[in-house]
Protein backbone atom coordinates (compact mmCIF):
# COMPACT_ATOMS: atom_id res chain seq x y z
CA UNK A 1 0.00 0.00 0.00
CA UNK A 2 1.16 3.20 -0.73
CA UNK A 3 1.99 5.93 1.96
CA UNK A 4 -0.29 8.23 -0.12
CA UNK A 5 -2.82 5.66 0.86
CA UNK A 6 -2.42 4.96 4.20
CA UNK A 7 -2.08 9.09 5.29
CA UNK A 8 -5.80 9.53 4.59
CA UNK A 9 -6.95 6.09 6.51
CA UNK A 10 -4.68 7.63 9.43
CA UNK A 11 -5.97 10.73 9.53
CA UNK A 12 -10.34 9.27 8.99
CA UNK A 13 -8.82 7.13 12.13
CA UNK A 14 -7.48 10.20 14.30
CA UNK A 15 -10.67 12.26 13.28
CA UNK A 16 -12.89 9.41 14.82
CA UNK A 17 -10.73 8.87 18.37
CA UNK A 18 -10.46 12.87 18.48
CA UNK A 19 -14.62 12.76 18.23
CA UNK A 20 -14.85 9.80 20.42
CA UNK A 21 -12.40 11.39 23.26
CA UNK A 22 -14.36 14.46 23.40
CA UNK A 23 -17.64 12.80 23.39
CA UNK A 24 -16.05 10.78 26.50
CA UNK A 25 -14.93 13.99 28.09
CA UNK A 26 -18.56 16.07 27.92
CA UNK A 27 -20.15 13.09 29.18
CA UNK A 28 -17.84 13.07 32.19
CA UNK A 29 -17.99 16.14 32.66
CA UNK A 30 -21.68 16.32 32.72
CA UNK A 31 -21.61 13.23 35.09
CA UNK A 32 -19.81 15.43 37.98
CA UNK A 33 -21.20 18.70 37.29
CA UNK A 34 -24.64 18.30 37.02
CA UNK A 35 -27.00 18.16 39.75
CA UNK A 36 -28.69 15.06 39.99
CA UNK A 37 -30.69 14.91 42.82
CA UNK A 38 -32.47 18.65 41.86
CA UNK A 39 -33.08 16.89 37.55
CA UNK A 40 -34.38 13.99 39.47
CA UNK A 41 -37.01 16.36 41.00
CA UNK A 42 -37.62 18.19 37.99
CA UNK A 43 -37.30 15.81 35.33
CA UNK A 44 -38.47 12.80 36.74
CA UNK A 45 -41.18 13.84 39.58
CA UNK A 46 -42.66 10.18 40.70
CA UNK A 47 -45.45 11.71 42.17
CA UNK A 48 -46.04 13.75 38.84
CA UNK A 49 -45.22 10.46 36.66
CA UNK A 50 -48.12 8.89 39.40
CA UNK A 51 -50.37 11.41 38.35
CA UNK A 52 -50.41 11.46 34.89
CA UNK A 53 -50.76 7.17 34.71
CA UNK A 54 -52.42 5.38 33.04
CA UNK A 55 -54.04 8.48 30.51
CA UNK A 56 -50.92 9.19 29.41
CA UNK A 57 -50.66 5.75 27.67
CA UNK A 58 -54.23 4.76 27.01
CA UNK A 59 -55.44 8.36 26.04
CA UNK A 60 -51.94 10.31 24.66
CA UNK A 61 -49.88 7.52 23.13
CA UNK A 62 -53.23 6.04 22.03
CA UNK A 63 -54.29 8.44 19.97
CA UNK A 64 -50.75 9.72 18.75
CA UNK A 65 -50.96 6.01 17.03
CA UNK A 66 -54.49 6.24 15.77
CA UNK A 67 -54.09 9.45 14.61
CA UNK A 68 -50.88 8.30 13.13
CA UNK A 69 -52.36 5.33 11.14
CA UNK A 70 -55.41 6.96 9.87
CA UNK A 71 -53.33 9.74 8.59
CA UNK A 72 -51.09 7.09 6.84
CA UNK A 73 -53.38 4.91 5.47
CA UNK A 74 -55.78 7.53 3.86
CA UNK A 75 -52.47 9.33 2.58
CA UNK A 76 -51.15 6.70 1.12
CA UNK A 77 -54.75 6.03 -0.73
CA UNK A 78 -54.67 9.49 -1.75
CA UNK A 79 -50.96 9.28 -2.95
CA UNK A 80 -51.41 6.44 -5.22
CA UNK A 81 -54.09 8.32 -7.11
CA UNK A 82 -52.16 11.39 -7.38
CA UNK A 83 -49.19 9.23 -8.75
CA UNK A 84 -51.27 7.53 -11.11
CA UNK A 85 -52.77 11.24 -12.09
CA UNK A 86 -49.46 12.60 -12.64
CA UNK A 87 -48.35 9.71 -14.40
CA UNK A 88 -50.91 10.11 -16.97
CA UNK A 89 -51.62 13.05 -19.25
CA UNK A 90 -54.23 16.10 -19.78
CA UNK A 91 -56.11 17.88 -16.75
CA UNK A 92 -55.83 14.96 -14.30
CA UNK A 93 -51.59 15.37 -14.33
CA UNK A 94 -51.73 19.12 -14.23
CA UNK A 95 -54.06 19.16 -11.43
CA UNK A 96 -51.88 16.11 -9.46
CA UNK A 97 -49.24 18.32 -9.77
CA UNK A 98 -50.06 21.20 -8.78
CA UNK A 99 -51.86 19.31 -5.29
CA UNK A 100 -47.97 17.84 -4.55
CA UNK A 101 -46.23 20.66 -5.15
CA UNK A 102 -49.05 22.90 -3.24
CA UNK A 103 -49.03 20.41 0.04
CA UNK A 104 -45.00 19.96 -0.38
CA UNK A 105 -44.73 23.15 -0.51
CA UNK A 106 -46.48 24.73 2.64
CA UNK A 107 -45.71 24.02 6.07
CA UNK A 108 -47.98 20.90 7.87
CA UNK A 109 -49.29 23.77 10.77
CA UNK A 110 -49.93 26.18 7.89
CA UNK A 111 -52.18 23.83 6.21
CA UNK A 112 -53.93 22.50 9.33
CA UNK A 113 -54.74 26.53 10.42
CA UNK A 114 -56.07 26.79 6.47
CA UNK A 115 -58.44 24.33 6.78
CA UNK A 116 -59.33 24.84 10.53
CA UNK A 117 -59.75 28.58 11.04
CA UNK A 118 -59.11 30.48 7.88
CA UNK A 119 -61.66 28.39 5.35
CA UNK A 120 -64.69 28.57 8.06
CA UNK A 121 -64.00 32.56 8.06
CA UNK A 122 -64.03 32.28 4.03
CA UNK A 123 -66.68 29.97 3.53
CA UNK A 124 -69.11 31.83 6.45
CA UNK A 125 -68.17 29.23 9.21
CA UNK A 126 -68.43 26.39 6.68
CA UNK A 127 -66.30 23.17 8.53
CA UNK A 128 -66.10 20.01 8.53
CA UNK A 129 -68.26 17.56 10.39
CA UNK A 130 -66.98 16.35 13.85
CA UNK A 131 -64.66 17.42 16.17
CA UNK A 132 -61.75 20.14 15.48
CA UNK A 133 -59.49 16.95 15.31
CA UNK A 134 -61.05 16.25 12.00
CA UNK A 135 -59.41 19.11 10.32
CA UNK A 136 -56.07 18.41 11.52
CA UNK A 137 -56.16 14.90 10.71
CA UNK A 138 -57.20 16.33 7.11
CA UNK A 139 -54.38 18.56 6.78
CA UNK A 140 -52.31 15.56 7.61
CA UNK A 141 -53.94 13.32 5.04
CA UNK A 142 -53.28 15.72 2.15
CA UNK A 143 -49.50 16.41 3.08
CA UNK A 144 -49.21 12.47 3.67
CA UNK A 145 -50.95 12.08 0.09
CA UNK A 146 -48.66 14.82 -1.11
CA UNK A 147 -45.21 13.40 -0.06
CA UNK A 148 -45.90 10.03 -0.45
CA UNK A 149 -47.13 10.52 -4.13
CA UNK A 150 -43.52 11.43 -5.37
CA UNK A 151 -42.83 8.39 -3.67
CA UNK A 152 -44.72 5.91 -5.12
CA UNK A 153 -44.62 7.38 -8.44
CA UNK A 154 -40.49 7.10 -8.16
CA UNK A 155 -41.45 2.96 -7.23
CA UNK A 156 -43.80 2.98 -10.26
CA UNK A 157 -41.01 4.12 -12.64
CA UNK A 158 -38.80 1.69 -10.74
CA UNK A 159 -40.40 -1.49 -11.85
CA UNK A 160 -38.91 -3.03 -15.15
CA UNK A 161 -40.84 -1.69 -18.14
CA UNK A 162 -40.73 -5.66 -19.18
CA UNK A 163 -43.20 -6.27 -16.17
CA UNK A 164 -46.16 -3.76 -18.17
CA UNK A 165 -45.02 -5.26 -21.37
CA UNK A 166 -45.20 -8.87 -20.76
CA UNK A 167 -48.58 -8.11 -18.93
CA UNK A 168 -50.04 -6.54 -22.40
CA UNK A 169 -48.64 -9.53 -24.21
CA UNK A 170 -51.05 -11.99 -22.08
CA UNK A 171 -53.79 -9.29 -22.63
CA UNK A 172 -54.46 -7.66 -19.43
CA UNK A 173 -56.08 -4.49 -19.40
CA UNK A 174 -54.57 -1.11 -18.33
CA UNK A 175 -55.79 -0.81 -15.11
CA UNK A 176 -55.41 -4.36 -14.71
CA UNK A 177 -51.62 -4.51 -15.14
CA UNK A 178 -51.16 -1.09 -13.11
CA UNK A 179 -53.03 -2.24 -9.84
CA UNK A 180 -51.79 -5.93 -9.89
CA UNK A 181 -48.86 -6.24 -11.59
CA UNK A 182 -46.98 -2.82 -11.02
CA UNK A 183 -48.30 -1.57 -7.88
CA UNK A 184 -47.14 -4.54 -5.82
CA UNK A 185 -43.96 -4.70 -7.12
CA UNK A 186 -43.62 -0.67 -6.73
CA UNK A 187 -45.03 -0.93 -3.29
CA UNK A 188 -41.90 -2.99 -2.03
CA UNK A 189 -39.35 -1.33 -3.57
CA UNK A 190 -40.51 1.92 -1.66
CA UNK A 191 -41.41 0.11 1.73
CA UNK A 192 -38.47 1.80 3.33
CA UNK A 193 -39.46 5.45 2.41
CA UNK A 194 -42.44 5.32 3.13
CA UNK A 195 -41.91 3.81 6.39
CA UNK A 196 -39.48 6.53 7.24
CA UNK A 197 -42.26 9.13 6.13
CA UNK A 198 -44.59 6.84 8.80
CA UNK A 199 -41.95 8.19 11.14
CA UNK A 200 -42.35 11.71 10.47
CA UNK A 201 -46.15 11.67 9.94
CA UNK A 202 -46.15 10.01 14.04
CA UNK A 203 -43.92 13.11 14.92
CA UNK A 204 -46.29 15.59 13.12
CA UNK A 205 -49.33 15.00 14.98
CA UNK A 206 -47.77 16.68 17.55
CA UNK A 207 -48.56 20.27 15.52
CA UNK A 208 -52.18 18.67 16.28
CA UNK A 209 -52.55 20.73 19.94
CA UNK A 210 -52.66 24.24 17.76
CA UNK A 211 -56.15 23.18 16.20
CA UNK A 212 -57.46 22.82 20.15
CA UNK A 213 -57.87 19.14 21.40
CA UNK A 214 -60.87 17.82 24.20
CA UNK A 215 -59.70 16.01 26.96
CA UNK A 216 -60.18 12.05 24.91
CA UNK A 217 -58.15 13.82 21.58
CA UNK A 218 -55.24 14.71 23.25
CA UNK A 219 -52.28 13.28 21.78
CA UNK A 220 -48.71 13.34 23.38
CA UNK A 221 -47.54 16.85 22.80
CA UNK A 222 -50.61 18.14 23.91
CA UNK A 223 -51.00 15.86 27.22
CA UNK A 224 -47.33 16.80 28.09
CA UNK A 225 -48.05 20.47 27.51
CA UNK A 226 -51.35 20.40 29.90
CA UNK A 227 -49.17 18.58 32.10
CA UNK A 228 -46.58 21.26 32.32
CA UNK A 229 -49.20 23.87 32.64
CA UNK A 230 -50.96 21.60 35.74
CA UNK A 231 -48.15 20.29 37.99
CA UNK A 232 -45.57 23.27 37.19
CA UNK A 233 -42.86 20.70 35.87
CA UNK A 234 -41.05 19.29 32.95
CA UNK A 235 -41.85 15.65 34.45
CA UNK A 236 -44.73 15.59 31.76
CA UNK A 237 -43.04 16.91 28.60
CA UNK A 238 -39.98 14.44 29.40
CA UNK A 239 -42.18 11.37 29.68
CA UNK A 240 -43.58 12.71 26.56
CA UNK A 241 -40.61 12.15 24.83
CA UNK A 242 -39.83 9.64 26.31
CA UNK A 243 -42.87 7.48 24.48
CA UNK A 244 -41.84 9.47 21.25
CA UNK A 245 -38.58 7.63 21.25
CA UNK A 246 -39.87 4.10 22.59
CA UNK A 247 -42.50 4.49 19.30
CA UNK A 248 -39.79 6.08 17.01
CA UNK A 249 -36.65 4.11 17.59
CA UNK A 250 -37.93 0.61 16.74
CA UNK A 251 -39.31 2.14 13.63
CA UNK A 252 -36.06 3.85 12.11
CA UNK A 253 -33.86 0.92 13.21
CA UNK A 254 -36.33 -1.12 11.25
CA UNK A 255 -35.60 1.57 8.33
CA UNK A 256 -32.41 0.65 8.15
CA UNK A 257 -32.74 -2.99 7.68
CA UNK A 258 -34.83 -2.64 4.87
CA UNK A 259 -32.99 -0.55 3.50
CA UNK A 260 -29.54 -2.96 3.93
CA UNK A 261 -31.71 -6.09 2.78
CA UNK A 262 -33.05 -4.24 -0.44
CA UNK A 263 -29.61 -3.02 -1.19
CA UNK A 264 -28.46 -6.26 -0.98
CA UNK A 265 -31.42 -7.91 -2.93
CA UNK A 266 -29.90 -5.54 -5.80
Amino acid sequence: MALSDIRPTVRRRAGRMSSYIVGVVVVVLVAVLADWPEIGRQFFNRQVLAALWPDIIVIALRNTILFTLISFVLGLLLAVVLALMKMSSGPAKWFAVGFIELFRGLPVLVTMLVIAFMIPIAFNGAKLPGPTIVSGLLALILVTGAYSAEIIRAGIEAVPKGQREAARSLGMPHLTTTFFIILPQAIRIVIPPITNEFVLLLKDTSLLYVIGTTIQTRELTTYGRNGLTTYASPTPMIFAALLYLIVTIPLTYMVGRLEKRMAVKK
